[in-house]
């Protein structure tokens, strides 16, 4: 495989998640890349698994905790973080929060 290009608007397969829509957009046996979108107030419990992962920030703010420290993202900020070391998002601002995720080795679709 040379390329996979997706179209604005689609995706591989969806999964909604307690108030949070994430879209799978590129898998490849080496990674994936997500968009997820938070509805005000959502928040996903601790994840762990194997690898990394790097956020950015498209549209909103979010808290995103990592370990024992609270990241707050908001729009063109960027997060790298280890996958085995606890994680979460929280919305908390007053819209719906939009990022995009890549994880490294695909664990999450």
């Amino acid at each position: 495989m040379d390329a996979i290009f997706r179209k604005k608007g689609t995706s591989q397969s969806e999964r909604v998640i307690n108030r949070k829509l994430f879209r799978l957009l590129i898998k490849t046996d080496k990674l994936e890349g997500i968009i997820c979108e938070l509805e005000p107030g959502a928040s996903s419990e601790f994840y762990t698994h194997k690898g990394e992962e790097i956020r950015i920030m498209l549209k909103g703010i979010i808290d995103y905790q990592v370990g024992d420290k609270t990241y707050t993202l908001k729009e063109g900020d960027v997060l790298w973080h280890r996958s085995d070391v606890p994680h979460r998002g929280t919305n908390t601002g007053k819209g719906k929060a939009i990022y995009f995720t890549v994880g490294v080795p695909p664990t999450f679709m």
